[in-house]
């Protein structure tokens, strides 16, 4: 499969319709994937974090969550041909598990967003079927989770811990886990309950969700941070073809 590479990660050349189905299939085969929808944020960290950077080397998959990591396969000229985000990757596969009546477990967020979200999906999605849940307020080193998900033995196990804590414990676990597909999905729980609102569809269309996430979250500040020191590497690559 194609990859472009941006600062030592392998983004996987896909659209956003073609990764669903590919996670269909291996789903379908009962294939272990461990997917990280990844934005700047992530790479950087994984440039600066020699542990973040091996839990990104564990993924079947990365692939491009962010118009930054778009704008930069443009700027080095192998272009990625468009974002693949956690939220719409998490819809379209609770779509098809409709279909499929695929066992579905949900970890991450606080208790209440977690049964907001369950009552949520369950009346849009009436033949999924959610074996488990576990809020995302646990030890790292817990086993406890580990166990209740190889008990629940889920097709889907949808992780909203947020970056990089759901990439660090998917990778830490994945060997112990059950053949089935594992995907962070960041604050999607959130959205779904309607305890946070998705940015509005024009905000989505002129690439600007972050700064609608910023203006709602003014202390999201400091994560933005990545994004100027993102585009910097970016620029230095361009004019300098020297891998960073």
């Amino acid at each position: 499969m194609r990859h472009i590479t941006i600062m030592n990660v392998p983004f996987l050349f896909t659209t956003q319709k073609s990764f669903s189905s590919l996670l269909a299939e291996r789903i379908e085969k009962k294939l272990k994937t461990f997917v990280i929808t990844a934005n700047p944020e992530i790479v950087m960290m994984a440039k600066e974090n020699p542990a973040i950077k091996e839990n990104v080397k564990r993924a079947t998959y990365v692939v491009a969550d962010g118009i930054g990591i778009i704008k930069a396969s443009q700027i080095l000229k192998n272009p990625l041909p468009e974002r693949v985000t956690g939220y719409d990757t998490m819809m379209q596969l609770l779509s098809i598990a409709d279909k499929k009546s695929y066992r579905i477990f949900l970890l991450g967020a606080q208790q209440e967003t977690l049964e907001k979200t369950e009552d949520a999906l369950k009346k849009r999605y009436p033949s999924i079927q959610i074996v488990g849940k576990h809020h995302g307020f646990f030890e790292m080193t817990s086993k406890h989770v580990t166990e209740q998900i190889m008990e629940a033995s889920p097709d889907i196990t949808f992780v909203a811990l947020g970056a990089p804590r759901q990439e660090e414990w998917i990778a830490r676990n994945l060997s112990a886990l059950p053949n089935a597909l594992y995907i962070g999905v960041g604050g999607s729980f959130d959205v779904i309950a309607g305890t946070v609102k998705r940015a509005p569809v024009i905000f989505q269309k002129l690439n600007l969700e972050w700064f609608y996430r910023l203006v709602k979250q003014p202390s999201r500040w400091r994560r933005m941070l990545a994004l100027p020191r993102f585009a910097v590497h970016i620029l230095k690559v361009k004019f300098t073809r020297n891998p960073l």
